[in-house]
């Protein structure tokens, strides 16, 4: 059942038995008993008799296999926005979720990482001692030609860092063994606050030649007529005018209903030529046949 234990990642196995020091889980005729310390078990859990348990495998420091409860904020194969807890004469040491800090050896670093701030890395493991290790060159987990992706495709991303024309974005794998790849989400395609690290959802928008991404925060069309359905739900509430036009700001249009003013007037548009509504700079009204 166990053959595939993954090290780095939540695993679900069967704890057999207790022990003053902890509980052990069958890991199968491959790898035997494997120990979760009592250290490693949540306060306020004790299991009475066998069952299946979730857990992160990692290798202890004589190379054996532990387990932990305590739930990773990223695993083996995952890019995260991590916080640099301490540092020492071998590389940086990151919170991540387990007691035990995720390190950064100085090779793996692009610059000399600092107490306190935070850093998107790939966690890995190393190949010749098989720990989970995090590197800040994530560049080389990246597959700078991805042929699974589509104009339209729906994907998960984690923002990386500001360009000159807008912000590189990670789109995330939906597999393990998969890489990520780049995105970019142009100025004009940004209608709110985005920062490294902020996880976010999005399209794809155009696949170029040379395999680079550019991404939308919308769906297009079918954003557009989702939210002409949800704004006609909202003058029907706020009957009959809004205070939101052509002129009003575009971040009062993002604060009231979270979408960008270019989708605000498409979907204004869409109303418009079905009749259903009377358009001014400041405001919006249904139609006098439409509100009765």
């Amino acid at each position: 059942m166990n053959a595939d234990i993954q090290i780095g990642r939540i695993n679900t196995l069967r704890l057999t038995k207790r022990v003053d020091f902890g509980y052990y889980l069958d890991g199968g005729p491959i790898y035997g008993e494997i120990l979760l310390p009592s250290g490693e078990v949540p306060q306020g859990i004790e299991f009475t008799h066998p069952q299946d348990v979730d857990v992160l495998i990692y290798l202890d420091h004589d190379e054996r296999l532990v387990a932990t409860m305590h739930r990773p904020l990223a695993q083996v194969g995952d890019f995260a926005h991590l916080e640099v807890a301490w540092v020492n004469n071998y590389g940086a040491f990151l919170h991540w979720g387990p007691k035990k800090d995720l390190f950064v050896p100085f090779s793996e670093q692009k610059k000399k990482m600092v107490k306190g701030q935070r850093y998107i890395v790939h966690l890995h493991l190393d190949d010749e001692s098989k720990r989970i290790i995090a590197s800040a060159k994530i560049e080389k987990w990246l597959n700078p030609q991805p042929t699974h992706l589509r104009v339209g495709t729906r994907v998960e991303c984690l923002v990386w860092q500001k360009t000159d024309i807008g912000f590189k974005a990670i789109i995330l794998p939906t597999e393990p063994q998969q890489q990520g790849s780049i995105g970019i989400i142009y100025d004009n395609q940004i209608f709110r606050p985005l920062t490294a690290g902020h996880h976010i959802t999005a399209y794809v928008n155009k696949v170029r030649p040379d395999g680079k991404i550019d991404l939308t925060l919308q769906r297009g069309r079918a954003a557009t007529d989702d939210f002409a359905d949800t704004l006609l739900s909202y003058l029907h509430a706020h009957r009959p005018t809004i205070p939101y036009g052509d002129k009003t700001p575009a971040q009062d249009i993002y604060a009231e209903f979270g979408v960008s003013k270019k989708l605000f007037k498409k979907a204004l548009g869409d109303l418009y030529r079905r009749r259903l509504i009377d358009i001014s700079d400041d405001s919006v009204s249904l139609t006098p046949d439409y509100s009765k």
